[in-house]
């Protein structure tokens, strides 16, 4: 490696940088010392099974859950010991999202840009645009508490949004959004990327990280199976299949004849 190319990696730390991360909830190990580095300006999805532990490593690399051990850097920034400097550079959309409803879908992105000190210019404009971006302009003056799920998922994304951070972490973001709003979504996170920012993506759906993802990483039994480009990571075969291959397969395939419709 040359000097200039040096000086180009230390500049240009990663966007994530998780080493060693653990979780346990009593008895229960949760993640078992996750190391993952994820580029900057990538589109990185994080794929998993229920219980591989995907949610309580995103909480923990972005400040929501404490870690018993290891460290989370945003760019280079320790979110743990240097909290006020890391998490300004974040915006999360959690999975389970439990907000502050009785307030209407204006009032809630104005809050949330006004919590992260923007001015209430600043606030009122980039409010108006992601109400109109998101196809929330009549939920602008709606209680959130009369929101559908996929109105309040997009209502929780221009939260996140409001602040232009450098890194979104987003745990289902599409989970119970119309097409139409999904599409909108896609849009706008591509655009986010091709400018320079990062975004780090959960999800269920194989085909939708295939379809937008550049990176990915296989999370099972609290650890990272596999990480790198979604071509490394899949070798050439569906993303789908080369995930059962790494997480295993349903162990009792019981015989289920009994359903089937008898044809009198």
């Amino acid at each position: 490696m040359s000097a200039a190319d040096a000086t180009e990696v230390v500049s240009h730390p990663a966007a994530m940088s998780l080493r060693g991360l653990t979780k346990r909830f009593g008895s229960t190990v949760a993640v078992a010392g996750v190391d993952l580095d994820i580029p900057t300006h990538s589109f990185y999805g994080v794929v998993g099974p229920n219980g591989a532990g995907k949610t309580t490593t995103l909480s923990m690399a972005t400040g929501l859950l404490e870690p018993d051990s290891g460290q989370a850097l945003i760019h280079g920034i320790d979110m743990w010991t240097q909290p006020a400097l890391a998490k300004p550079l974040v915006g999360v959309l959690p999975d389970g999202l439990h907000t502050f409803d009785r307030l209407t879908g204006g009032e809630l992105i104005s809050y949330a840009g006004l919590m992260r000190g923007l001015p209430k210019a600043t606030v009122r404009e980039r409010r108006d645009d992601l109400l109109a971006a998101l196809d929330l302009d009549a939920a602008g003056s709606t209680l959130v508490t009369d929101f559908s799920a996929g109105m309040t998922k997009k209502i929780a994304l221009a939260c996140a949004l409001v602040h232009a951070p450098r890194v979104l972490v987003l745990d289902e973001p599409f989970e119970a959004v119309d097409p139409v709003s999904a599409g909108a979504i896609r849009r706008i996170l591509q655009e986010f990327v091709a400018s320079g920012g990062t975004v780090v993506m959960s999800s269920h759906v194989m085909a939708l990280v295939e379809r937008l993802c550049d990176h990915v990483a296989v999370v099972g039994g609290g650890a990272v199976l596999a990480a790198g480009t979604v071509a490394d990571v899949s070798q050439g075969r569906d993303l789908e299949e080369r995930f059962v291959e790494l997480v295993g397969d349903v162990s009792d395939q019981r015989d289920l004849s009994w359903l089937r419709q008898s044809s009198r």
